[in-house]
């Protein structure tokens, strides 16, 4: 029935800070920007090699969302990766921080977190071969 995800939807509180977070750093390719002047608010469509979906949104006024302490509803957003090691010195050639890197108990895959602009937690998770 369902086939995988299409995409995530995202509120940024820094509409350029967080374009080029995810563009720039990251390496989302932009699919469209479009403006909706009815809501005074951008869209912006991303994408991975794979196929998943980022939309990036500007909302004026929207609340923030408390990340932590950890709360009820959308835990956080993870990606997969080939080098894990690889990804996190890009992270921080960027000034951004990165948790150290742990190993999950149960698969034996490395993993880490990082925060994007608006301190939405992600996740980095190591699908090539274990480190």
């Amino acid at each position: 029935m369902f086939n995988g995800i299409h995409h995530v939807a995202i509120i940024a509180s820094d509409y350029v800070r967080s374009k080029y977070f995810y563009t720039q750093v990251l390496g989302f390719t932009v699919l469209a920007e479009n403006y909706r002047q009815e809501r005074d608010s951008y869209k912006l469509d991303l994408q991975l090699k794979d196929g998943t979906q980022i939309e990036l949104f500007s909302l004026p006024h929207s609340p923030k969302r408390l990340s932590y302490p950890e709360a009820q509803g959308l835990r956080h957003l993870a990606f997969k990766v080939d080098d894990i090691h690889q990804v996190v010195a890009h992270l921080q050639q960027h000034n951004i921080d990165v948790e150290p890197i742990r190993v999950d108990e149960y698969t034996g895959k490395s993993f880490t977190f990082f925060s994007d602009p608006d301190d939405l937690p992600l996740e980095i998770y190591a699908i090539g071969e274990q480190d």
